[in-house]
């Protein structure tokens, strides 16, 4: 039996389903991601923003939510998270003054759009987000961004925490290596989100 009919066996990978009220959540598409000068720069970023682009403009055309994280620093002590910036200096690269915590100009927030500063990989982890949720009515986030074992993890894992269905849109997540990207989406499929083709999440956001 291979690995994915020894999860099913299990009783694994059963289907949240959408609910009524879907918003798109785009995690951390900064720059930092985006810019090959960073050294937090993904390769295969440009595809994962072109699938983000199209659940903007699907959510939009919908009149549905669009909420925004971003990773910010007072400085690149990075002293709101002491210990996260221990095990990960590069995160010093989001000071408030570091052009790499910026949105790429092709994919930024419109001025109706809800943006979430943090200073963890979750979305959910000290912000506001899941009362902002809750009070718009939201029950299901459409959810791309970076990186896929990290914050796009962290953020589908404390959705489903927080009462909310995550719909994880495989092409719009992207991380450093196919190995973590692949192994993190067969995980979240199994035990915490429903991992969803575009074409499959933009039918839902329109339908």
């Amino acid at each position: 039996m291979g690995l994915s009919g020894d999860y099913a066996t299990a009783g694994f990978a059963q289907r949240l389903g959408w609910g009524r009220s879907p918003a798109v959540l785009l995690v951390d598409p900064v720059t930092a991601y985006t810019d090959p000068a960073s050294p937090l720069y993904l390769t295969t970023a440009d595809a994962a923003l072109a699938a983000m682009s199209t659940l903007l403009t699907t959510a939009r055309a919908a009149g549905l939510p669009v909420i925004y994280t971003g990773v910010r620093y007072a400085d690149a002590t990075c002293a709101e998270a002491p210990l996260f910036a221990a095990k990960v200096p590069v995160l010093a690269v989001f000071a408030e003054a570091s052009p790499w915590g910026a949105f790429p100009a092709d994919i930024a927030p419109a001025a109706t759009d809800h943006v979430v500063l943090k200073h963890y990989a979750s979305a959910f982890a000290g912000t506001s987000l899941a009362a902002w949720l809750t009070a718009a009515g939201i029950d299901t986030l459409a959810i791309g961004g970076f990186s896929t074992s990290g914050c796009v993890r962290a953020s589908a894992v404390d959705a489903l925490q927080n009462g909310f269905r995550p719909m994880v849109v495989r092409q719009a997540c992207a991380d450093r290596h196919p190995s973590p990207h692949e192994a993190n989406l067969f995980d979240l499929d199994a035990k915490y989100a429903d991992v969803v083709d575009l074409d499959a999440a933009v039918q839902a956001l329109t339908t």
